[in-house]
């Protein structure tokens, strides 16, 4: 697969630079609008400025600023050893170098996403809805979901052309408001021929304000969505057990809540759509995912071998189309791989109620809540904010030093 490692990368370049030069571009044309006889020039300085900026942050903290946004919150063994175990046995499944730190987002809605512009710098975010709605195998198939994007490389390229397209739509919006303000309508050139070029740059600076983040969008998505088809194949040669990952999809898609953190620029890092809810379809032109009963189907179609081979011929006879989703690398190698029985494991305790517990428990911990044990078992919860240094147990009334 090391030509599709080399593809990503080629295909980051490209796009930094496909962007940036819709950035100056967009100065260019925003510029203009302001002042047709010098704007374009200060437009396109301030974009060309903005790009070199945007350019910098990303490859320093781009990771970082999508988990921030996503309100992630890193775990580590100590904290959570389940968790943590799962995502060390699909790197090592995977056979990548080095270890991404865990992180979990307080959300009830089950999701996961992976981040990270180096190979020895990566991350993995699972949400708390899916560590309470998943068995242990279920979670190794979304986990090694997750660490085929990394061992792809497909987190180099969704880093970068997130946070891109970010700003993109960012300036189109701001250019677009301050029409609304009388920005650029108040602003009159001395000149006749002058005043005609400010309205056609205008006219023309609307229109690209439109349709510049809608084109980019529609880019971003289509190339999102092969990227999970493959991300599944890969899975399934980790794990041996395409049912685990096809349950979990079936478990995500059925769930109603959206993941308020998550927006149209981060959707698509995150293994299902976060942002569609129960009844709500997406048009395949807009939707950031393939349709998820189409990748259970495939799934659940797969052989008795959880080779490439065996997932392509799935998606071919699913999709009734001949895309070849993996690449040619991955077809030569048709060696067998037996594909394993259900664990049967649970994950995070034995029953319903106590995974809830247990989940809820840990994004307190996460959170800064202490935790008080009451003699007579109760156990208080004690949020950050609380200054009163006295706690009462709601049971036995016996008083407590928070």
């Amino acid at each position: 697969m090391w030509e599709l490692v080399q593809a990503n990368k080629r295909k980051s370049v490209g796009l930094i630079i496909v962007m940036g030069v819709t950035l100056i571009l967009l100065g260019f044309i925003f510029g203009s609008a302001y002042h047709p006889e010098s704007g374009g020039m200060v437009g396109i300085f301030i974009a060309f400025i903005l790009w070199a900026i945007l350019f910098l942050v990303t490859y320093s903290s781009g990771s970082k600023i999508l988990l921030a946004v996503s309100g992630a919150k890193e775990v580590t063994k100590d904290v959570h050893p389940q968790l943590y175990n799962v995502v060390e046995e699909m790197k090592i499944a995977s056979g990548h170098p080095h270890m991404p730190k865990v992180y979990i987002i307080d959300t009830p809605a089950p999701n996961a996403f992976a981040t990270g512009l180096k190979p020895n710098n990566t991350a993995v975010a699972v949400t708390a809805g899916l560590l309470t709605k998943l068995n242990r195998d279920e979670l190794q198939g979304v986990i090694a979901h997750e660490m085929a994007h990394i061992v792809n490389r497909d987190v180099l390229f969704m880093t970068v052309s997130g946070i891109m397209l970010g700003v993109i739509v960012l300036l189109s919006q701001v250019f677009v408001r301050s029409m609304f303000f009388g920005g650029i309508g108040g602003r009159h050139s001395r000149s006749k021929d002058a005043g005609q070029a400010q309205i056609v740059f205008l006219v023309i600076a609307i229109v690209f304000a439109i349709l510049a983040p809608i084109a980019a969008q529609l880019l971003y998505f289509a190339i999102s969505r092969t990227r999970e088809y493959l991300a599944d194949a890969s899975a399934v040669r980790f794990t041996r057990y395409p049912e685990g990952l096809a349950s979990a999809l079936h478990k995500i898609s059925r769930s109603s809540d959206e993941i308020k953190s998550a927006n149209k620029v981060t959707a698509p890092m995150y293994i299902a759509n976060p942002l569609k809810k129960k009844g709500r379809k997406l048009s395949d032109l807009t939707s950031t995912h393939p349709p998820i009963s189409e990748r259970i189907k495939i799934l659940r179609s797969i052989g008795r071998s959880a080779d490439f081979t065996s997932y392509q011929n799935a998606f071919n006879q699913v999709s009734g189309k001949e895309t070849k989703i993996i690449p040619q690398s991955g077809l030569k190698d048709a060696t067998p791989i037996d594909i394993r029985g259900a664990s049967g494991l649970p994950f995070v305790g034995e029953t319903k109620k106590q995974v809830q517990r247990n989940v809820g428990d840990l994004v307190m911990q996460l959170n800064d809540y202490s935790f008080i044990n009451c003699p007579c078992g109760v156990k208080l919860k004690v949020p950050p904010a609380y200054k009163n240094k006295k706690v009462f147990c709601p049971r036995c009334k016996r008083q407590h030093s928070s």
